[in-house]
């Protein structure tokens, strides 16, 4: 076994470790201690104590945050990898609020309602906006690049963003929970929201994983790729498309989480490297140990009140941001 694959193996291996680990703090740790007794018990389905109740709770909370994260940080290894953009992610890229967007909208003007129909919602509007994003980004000289599609992201966003206030201005029934959403958060979650959303969060995984190969030789340029006998068009359609089925479905759930899929994908690479047959898979496990450890740090930070995992994450994605744009500044990967 080569080097590459033995820390291949080492990171895979140390993540799922931390998923464990992050899924056992989420049920432990909360707005009040519960000693271990009632720990198991709300595991057991009982909920005849507080401490059980609050437990049973945190469970579907903690598989959304785990779910969640695991779509946004495998999004973003994708969407870094379609553009060999570093700062590529579904909420720089407009992408998040695009899905928000539809869902609002989808809310406030034809009165849908239902998970699945959220779902479907949620995946178009990622569409849409990425489709636009990568179209503006592509006018002029030079095409897409990094810096054009950075800044046709974010005019996306804030457009988005300031149509959705325009949708639920009016809607003072609505308002109070599309405000709440539009932060980011796994509070409330059930289990009858989350099922619908599992086929397709398998077909984003699939659809991302089947495009490692092309993600590997896009990363030595178009022509090369093309060269080695790559079908370059088809592989970005594939890519992108299991990348906004995996945002939709994060956002449709969530609400707009940003830098997850930012923050994961560069640190996956000090540990697994630049292969995306190894940096998918470990991107879906930092996300789902960052969502899920913010989660954590919200309960912490604000007792007896918590903070959205939205919240935590930009606290932790702003500085890393700034840093990532001082390291390239602007170059692709």
């Amino acid at each position: 076994m080569t080097f590459g694959r033995s820390s291949a193996l080492f990171g895979l291996s140390g993540g799922v470790v931390l998923v464990l680990a992050t899924v056992f703090l989420s049920l432990v740790i909360g707005a009040r201690s519960v000693p271990w007794a009632e720990i198991w018990q709300g595991l057991n389905g009982q909920i005849d104590s507080i401490g059980a109740a609050a437990v049973a709770v945190r469970v579907p909370r903690t598989v959304l945050a785990v779910l969640a994260g695991a779509a946004l940080g495998i999004s973003g290894a994708v969407m870094q990898g379609i553009t060999r953009n570093p700062l590529a992610d579904p909420g720089i890229l407009g992408v998040n609020a695009g899905a928000a967007l539809f869902v609002v909208v989808g809310i406030a003007w034809f009165n849908i309602s239902g998970a699945a129909t959220f779902l479907w919602l949620g995946i178009a509007g990622a569409g849409c906006a990425a489709v636009f994003v990568y179209a503006i980004g592509s006018v002029g000289q030079g095409g897409a690049t990094p810096l054009k599609l950075t800044l046709a992201g974010t005019a996306t966003s804030i457009a988005a963003s300031a149509f959705i206030i325009a949708v639920v201005l009016p809607r003072n029934d609505i308002a109070g929970n599309v405000q709440a959403w539009q932060v980011g958060g796994v509070g409330g979650a059930r289990f009858q929201t989350i099922l619908p959303a599992l086929p397709f969060a398998l077909v984003g995984l699939l659809l991302s994983l089947a495009s490692a190969r092309i993600l590997n030789a896009l990363a030595l340029g178009e022509e090369l790729a093309a060269g080695l006998g790559q079908n370059v068009a088809l592989g970005r359609i594939v890519a992108a498309a299991g990348a906004i089925v995996l945002c939709g479905v994060a956002t449709a759930l969530c609400g707009p989480i940003g830098f997850v899929g930012l923050v994961v994908p560069h640190l996956c690479r000090l540990t697994g490297g630049i292969d995306h047959r190894v940096l998918i898979p470990m991107a879906g496990l930092g996300g789902a140990v960052l969502l899920g450890l913010a989660d954590v740090a919200g309960r912490i930070v604000a007792r007896p009140n918590e903070l959205d995992v939205g919240i935590v994450t930009a606290f932790v994605g702003a500085p890393f941001f700034i840093w990532t744009v001082r390291r390239h500044r602007m170059r692709g990967l």
